[in-house]
């Protein structure tokens, strides 16, 4: 895979992904919902050291203990989540790549937590 391009609203934010994601998933949980105003988000987990950030760095926010959240100090776009709960990975937001048409989400996590008008979309986490 090469490397793919993703960038904030204003694009003062932006970074790289290099090689294979470890998986693409819709996450439907109350703090995703609430952390961008939409009834899901979908994630690319992508491991660590094999992406960059390629302009500002973004703004960090502990969300929950262990969880932090970044988002452009300029525009306000989520750019990324970690968790202690993930170690060696950071989730990135699919909706900021240059070109998000190529991913193919695969699981739904916390469908159970779904709003009953979004759909899930994709099997639920076994």
């Amino acid at each position: 895979m090469d490397e793919i391009r993703g960038h904030c609203l204003c694009g003062a934010c932006s970074f790289s992904l290099r090689g294979p994601h470890n998986w693409v998933a819709h996450c439907h949980c109350e703090s995703c919902r609430r952390a961008t105003a939409s009834p899901m988000t979908t994630f690319i987990g992508h491991p660590d050291g094999a992406w960059n950030w390629t302009g500002q760095i973004p703004a960090r926010y502990e969300s929950s203990p262990g969880q932090t959240r970044g988002f452009c100090a300029t525009c306000g776009s989520p750019m990324f989540y970690a968790s202690d709960r993930f170690p060696g990975e950071t989730h990135f937001y699919a909706a900021l790549l240059e070109d998000p048409s190529g991913l193919v989400p695969s699981v739904t996590y916390h469908g159970d937590e779904a709003l009953q008008w979004a759909p899930t979309l994709c099997p639920a986490e076994a």
